[in-house]
């Protein structure tokens, strides 16, 4: 079999398709370069200019508390760290536990819909109070008093309740017809849950996923209102020593950092997810 070239009028259709791309981001550009400097003569004409570029973009001021904030922020990435993991883990759990269908397992499949509805209600800081406050007060015996660790469990209890809820749409979105083939097959439902669903719900949700974990990285500064020294802490106290504020838009740039390419991440992985179905259902 010869092999396919493009016709004359294939390639004239190319041609067009690329010019008017290049227009099309030629103008986009042009664009976004008038409206930010339509934005920045906005800003650095203003009559207060002076003192916010004093009191909020001082490069002595980013430089002497760059270091104390990147400290600080490592604090940030370790809790993120801790949490992922047990977020998804105990999120799985009770993912799985509410598409049970046994009789046997009604008080697990209850307790599991109460605690999705109960910490998707709570606010993460109210949790991180009661975790930091509450736990150390009842002087449990083995039970860590460290702010770091209760703050992670708070974040854990929190967000695995919003993690739950994506994994089991996840897994609702398998078509039956996947269980009855496994049931056919001779497999028990935990053997089709783990062997045939799972993966499938699991890669549909990657997406959503990684956008909770896009805002579990922000959300790990609200330990700060404990007293645990991260970023934002950091931050505050050298802001409230100096009088100036530019230690925060430090911080914002660090997290801006980390959470910005994660955000990219998660649109990719939408776009091939996207693909992907869109070639299967050819």
């Amino acid at each position: 079999m010869a092999d396919w070239t493009p016709s004359p009028r294939q390639h004239e259709r190319l041609a067009v398709r690329r010019r008017l791309d290049a227009r099309s981001t030629a103008v986009a550009a042009v664009a976004t370069i008038v409206t930010l400097g339509v934005l920045g003569l906005l800003i650095v004409g203003s009559p207060g200019w002076p003192r916010v570029q004093e009191t909020f973009f001082s490069g002595y001021h980013a430089k002497q508390s760059f270091p104390t904030i990147l400290e600080g922020f490592w604090t940030n990435v370790k809790m993120f760290l801790v949490a992922e993991p047990l977020i998804l883990v105990l999120g799985m759990l009770i993912a799985v536990t509410r598409s049970t269908t046994s009789a046997a397992l009604f008080p697990l499949r209850a307790l599991a819909v109460v605690y999705t509805d109960l910490f998707r209600g709570v606010p993460t800081i109210l949790l991180v109070f009661l975790a930091c406050f509450g736990i150390p007060a009842l002087q449990l015996q083995g039970v860590t008093n460290s702010f770091f660790w209760l703050g992670v469990s708070a974040l854990v209890v929190s967000y695995a309740a919003y993690v739950a809820e994506v994994f089991r749409a996840g897994i609702e979105s398998v078509h039956p017809s996947q269980l009855a083939s496994a049931d056919a097959l001779g497999l028990a439902h935990g053997q089709a849950m783990r062997h045939v669903v799972l993966p499938q719900a699991v890669r549909r949700v990657v997406p959503p996923l990684l956008n909770d974990f896009v805002s579990l990285q922000k959300d790990t500064a609200l330990v700060a209102s404990v007293g645990v020294v991260e970023a934002l802490l950091a931050a505050r106290d050298y802001a409230n020593f100096n009088f100036n504020y530019t230690p925060y838009l430090v911080t914002a740039v660090l997290f801006v950092a980390l959470t910005v390419p994660l955000a990219r991440f998660t649109d990719w992985l939408g776009r091939r997810y996207a693909r992907r179905e869109r070639a299967g259902a050819r």
